[in-house]
């Protein structure tokens, strides 16, 4: 006898009811989100301006790097790190035995060749005379005549080949180009170079320059104080007296590594050592009216400068554009987009939405908060 288990569809469908139900009374409510705490400044309006400064390094006006024109194999070095030279000292020496040998064949080359034409003169001397006599005709004293003529020319040639070989040979001496210090060494005894490799860097006497790097905020600057004599001043690190000094020269475009730009400032014969460190100190005009933020403060939003700014009302964020005109010490000058008493977010910037709910933080209440973890 076969019993029948099956249950009502109407049975069916309150089960699966009641499940989904059950289901959803199970399932965790979403957290709400944290409201975070955050350092702010009240805006309040400033001035800026004053001097700035710059580390600087002095060098040589002209620095040359030396090297032989001809390739070799070194075989003497006379000049060191650091030591004076005179104009036409001679600072190295190459193997000048390959440089002479080539030299003495294009000498005997050029002998063989006047030879050649002295004899080829004699000979036409004579077919001038039995020209004269009808002898020969015209045709063959033209003929004697150009013989004469590629005589002479090879003659030339050749000697012209002999000088070219006399200077290498003389080339295989590096001597130097000015009076000045040798600045660094780039190739030792023995090593076999090639024509044009650096050998010695000698920085030449005469002016000096102090040399700086600004960044792109501050070119506008230099390049209106470009030629202004005194314009900027030199102070020696460890020194009170400050030298007067002219910017000669602005890089037209930025280092590929550090983004910032190169300034020479001459200082003309003034008592420095090269390598010296100086400070180069930049009178600035004071500009009123503007805002000094913390550098986290200014954060980017659809690519400009931005900040958040908190309603005390409804302690939400919203971002607002300003205008960064450059840096001043270890904070930003703001000079548009901001209004006095306005309560600017300087940190935790980068986690911020808008209309996020946000507190002030409060640093005794987090110090108080921690102590007790930190004795446990």
């Amino acid at each position: 006898m076969n019993a029948d288990f099956s249950i009502p569809r109407p049975l069916v469908v309150l089960l699966m009811v009641a499940g989904a139900g059950l289901a959803a009374c199970s399932r965790p409510a979403p957290a709400p989100e944290p409201v975070r705490a955050v350092r702010t400044l009240t805006v309040a309006v400033d001035g800026a301006g004053g001097t700035a400064e710059f580390a600087a390094e002095v060098r040589a006006r002209t620095e040359s790097r030396l090297g032989f024109r001809v390739a070799g194999k070194m075989v003497s070095r006379s000049a060191e790190l650091g030591q004076q030279v005179k104009a036409g000292q001679v600072l190295a020496r190459l193997d000048a035995t390959d440089l002479r040998l080539g030299q003495e064949a294009a000498l005997a080359a050029g002998r063989a060749a006047q030879s050649n034409y002295e004899l080829a003169a004699a000979e036409f001397k004579r077919y001038q005379a039995l020209r004269a006599q009808g002898f020969i005709s015209g045709l063959e004293l033209e003929r004697r005549e150009a013989t004469l003529k590629a005589q002479q020319a090879q003659r030339d040639q050749l000697l012209a080949q002999a000088g070219v070989q006399g200077n290498q040979a003389t080339y295989a001496t590096l001597t130097a180009t000015a009076a000045g210090v040798v600045t660094g060494v780039d190739a030792e005894v023995g090593a076999v170079l090639g024509a044009g490799a650096t050998v010695l860097r000698l920085a030449q006497a005469g002016p000096r320059d102090a040399v700086f790097a600004v960044p792109e905020t501050g070119l506008a600057a230099m390049r209106a104080l470009k030629g202004k004599a005194g314009a900027v001043k030199v102070k020696p690190w460890g020194g009170a007296a400050t030298l007067p000094a002219t910017v000669r020269e602005v890089a037209a475009a930025a280092d590929p590594s550090t983004r910032t730009y190169l300034v020479k400032a001459d200082l003309g014969a003034a008592a420095v050592q090269l390598g010296q460190t100086v400070t180069v100190v930049i009178d600035e005009p004071r500009v009123e009216g503007v805002t000094r933020l913390p550098l986290p403060a200014v954060t980017r939003q659809q690519g400009q400068s931005a900040v958040w700014l908190v309603d005390p009302a409804t302690m939400t964020v919203k971002p607002q554009p300003v205008v960064v005109a450059g840096a001043d010490a270890n904070t930003l000058v703001v000079t548009a987009g901001l209004s006095p008493g306005q309560i600017v977010v300087t940190a935790g910037v980068h986690v911020l939405t808008p209309g996020q709910k946000v507190k002030f933080y409060d640093a005794a209440g987090a110090a108080a908060a921690a102590t007790p973890a930190a004795s446990r």
